[in-house]
């Protein structure tokens, strides 16, 4: 059950709005994940960076994202989808500063892990927005618009990040900027706020920190298998992850208020929204990292 301050139609003034802010938002995260790509050649040569910095440019930022959203979603159900939104739409835009005034690679790295924490809290709470503004009939058309429009993103990041790479790659970054200021413009003025008066008071502190360690952790040695092979230490690395990941289950499993309701995956409709998503961006991070 969800506190919604309206029922939104999809050929609303504001609802057309709340659509643009929303995408606008995870259009930030998911670009950002893809056109970094395009510049790793200038960046490599203007900080003086080898391979594996080059890759820590593009993993710090998978790590934490990954580490963090599941606790973005939670923080936005109990503190408010808007707030939260908006706390990481200003979050990234920093941290995308940063990026874009990096005098050196490990200055990058760092502020693309913070990036990665701005677009976990910022990107689950894009999609629990038009879930919980709009009307029942028309939630499916809205989210069905966020993820088309989303894809077209995706498409063509990477050109208009060729363009800003042959203007200087820190473009790639500082863009964020005023992008972000729009978001949080728009949000103001026309996203409503909402909240889930069921979502617990207290946070799941031990389901939070096994999804974020177990999740981080797997990342991270998924990420060092690419740079050494499957040795003892990455193998090891792997197992303590999914170890974390198992007990993450087992823990919301018997939690009064989880982090993540287990129940859910008995829908159909989300285990199976749930699983094309993933195909979907496994196939991007695929290619994507072949074009690197």
């Amino acid at each position: 059950m969800t506190d919604t301050a309206v029922a939104l139609r999809m050929g609303s003034t504001r609802g057309r709005w709340v659509l643009l802010t929303t995408v606008l938002g995870s259009g930030l995260a998911l670009l950002d994940a893809t056109v970094v790509n395009v510049a790793l050649g200038r960046i490599g040569t203007d900080l003086d960076s080898g391979f594996a910095g080059l890759q820590w440019t593009i993993n710090a930022y998978t790590l934490t994202l990954a580490a963090f959203i599941l606790l973005g979603g939670s923080l936005g159900d109990r503190l408010g989808r808007r707030r939260v939104f908006l706390v990481g739409v200003v979050w990234f835009a920093l941290a995308s500063l940063l990026c874009g005034l990096a005098p050196n690679i490990e200055t990058l790295i760092a502020a693309r892990a913070l990036q990665g924490v701005g677009g976990a809290l910022l990107t689950p709470g894009s999609l629990a927005i038009i879930a919980a503004s709009f009307h029942s009939e028309d939630r499916s058309a809205a989210i069905g618009a966020w993820s088309g429009l989303g894809g077209i993103a995706a498409a063509v990041g990477p050109l208009v990040g060729g363009w800003l790479v042959e203007l200087n790659w820190r473009l790639v970054f500082l863009i964020n900027v005023p992008l972000a200021v729009l978001i949080v413009v728009v949000a103001v003025r026309h996203v409503p706020e909402s909240r889930d008066p069921d979502a617990a008071q207290r946070l799941d502190v031990i389901g939070t920190s096994l999804a974020a360690i177990g999740l981080g952790v797997l990342t991270f040695g998924l990420t060092r298998a690419g740079e050494a092979g499957f040795d003892s230490s990455v193998i090891a690395t792997v197992a303590v992850g999914l170890a974390c990941l198992a007990a993450f289950v087992v823990v919301e499993a018997r939690s009064a208020a989880p982090l993540v309701p287990l129940e859910l995956f008995r829908n159909r409709q989300f285990s199976a929204a749930n699983g094309v998503t993933f195909l979907v961006y496994a196939a991007l991070g695929v290619i994507f990292l072949m074009l690197v």
